[in-house]
């Protein structure tokens, strides 16, 4: 507005002073060849300025024009993406809620034209799976194959995503080729480090997570249930290989290289016996029981050494016999001795210990008591008492 303000000010300027200069004409003449062009002053003056004033209005319009034209483009071309994030924002909120099928139909839908193709098959994939609807699944992990999935691109959570869901395919060969490509950030990412433990126990790898579990304990994100559960595992598979592939020495000879820290360890001492037990290797797995009963520190361990397949544990009920002696009213110790009895077939000391303990006050005794002590009665052929111990188990 400035602008025009000021030109019609120049005009009306110029057109006031034309008559006083019109005394003082003055002459310009152009030559080009043949053609002359003659005018004076005044008017060639008049006539550039009403030039320059055209000229500027021309371009004002075409600029404003030109936007216009540069925001209605943009808004038709861009229009479908647009809607595609849109559709991806709300897909991947209704994951968030729980609303799997909304989740994977907009997800899908949205995928290519949004630009986030990675992403967005990632998620629709683990909603297709939460819906257990495996070939759907497939079909996203398939699409996730022709897009990019390097970690530079995609970022080590799509790539976790992707390794998890492959092993929830039971797609373990592929799982591996992709913890494989991105190894060397094992060491640096427990999360990665998990799903790398967790694929090789399915892998039965269990001598490699054994070494692998040294560096899971570092890792303050994985918990001490976790590292547990590996252990039980990957030890118990390792034992058993010692067997298999070897004897009986090997397995010994195995046991007796571990560290005496790891030695200690109630789950990897509860997964060698289990193996000791199994197969029925009683001396050496008499070795290993007979300290932990005479010491009888750890309770916990005792509990857990009951549900043991123990077929002769003679030296064992002698011990917890002793600890009885000293304390007749001990839940845990009536409870050990009635099982190392069961073990032994001495059904009436079991069933005489069974009675002690359930006739305590407090109830101390748990399922797996009651278990074994309705089979001791069963064995003596009372089996209305069996079934009144059963019930217990209910009540």
């Amino acid at each position: 507005m400035k602008r025009l303000l000021l030109l019609l000010l120049l005009i009306f300027a110029a057109v006031a002073l034309s008559p006083m200069l019109i005394d003082e004409k003055g002459y310009i003449l152009i030559a080009m060849g043949d053609l002359t062009l003659e005018s004076t002053v005044v008017t060639a003056s008049i006539m550039l300025m009403l030039t320059f004033m055209a000229l500027l209005i021309t371009l004002k319009v075409f600029r404003g024009s030109l936007n216009f034209s540069f925001a209605t483009w943009n808004k038709i071309a861009f229009a479908g993406r647009r809607r595609a994030l849109r559709n991806l924002n709300k897909g991947i909120a209704a994951y968030v809620l729980g609303d799997y099928q909304q989740s994977e139909h907009l997800l899908a839908k949205s995928a290519e034209a949004s630009s986030l193709e990675h992403i967005a098959y990632l998620v629709a994939a683990d909603a297709a799976q939460k819906q257990a609807l495996k070939p759907n699944t497939e079909h996203y992990l398939a699409l996730l194959e022709k897009s990019t999935d390097t970690l530079k691109e995609a970022g080590l959570e799509a790539i976790l995503i992707k390794i998890k869901l492959l092993i929830g395919q039971q797609n373990y060969q592929l799982a591996r080729e992709v913890i494989d490509q991105h190894h060397k950030h094992i060491g640096h990412d427990a999360r990665l480090l998990s799903l790398e433990i967790d694929l090789s126990l399915i892998e039965q790898r269990f001598d490699y997570v054994v070494k692998q579990l040294n560096s899971a304990k570092k890792q303050k994100a994985i918990t001490s249930e976790t590292i547990a559960k590996w252990q039980k595992v990957a030890f118990y598979g390792a034992f058993n290989n010692q067997i298999k592939q070897h004897d009986n020495n090997a397995l010994m000879q195995y046991w007796q290289q571990l560290a005496k820290k790891v030695k200690q360890d109630e789950v990897v001492v509860l997964a060698y016996c289990q193996v000791l037990a199994e197969n029925n290797i009683n001396e050496p797995l008499a070795k290993v029981l007979l300290p932990v009963v005479k010491k009888g520190a750890d309770s916990k361990l005792l509990k857990s050494i009951r549900s043991l397949p123990i077929t002769q544990a003679n030296e064992l009920v002698a011990a917890a016999q002793k600890h009885l002696h000293n304390d007749p009213h001990n839940a845990l110790w009536l409870s050990l001795v009635a099982h190392f009895a069961v073990f032994s077939q001495q059904w009436p000391l079991a069933e005489k210990a069974f009675n002690s303990l359930v006739n305590l006050e407090g109830s101390p005794y748990d399922k797996i008591d009651l278990l074994a002590f309705a089979l001791v009665l069963e064995q003596q052929s009372e089996y209305e008492k069996a079934n009144q111990v059963l019930r217990k188990i209910h009540t």
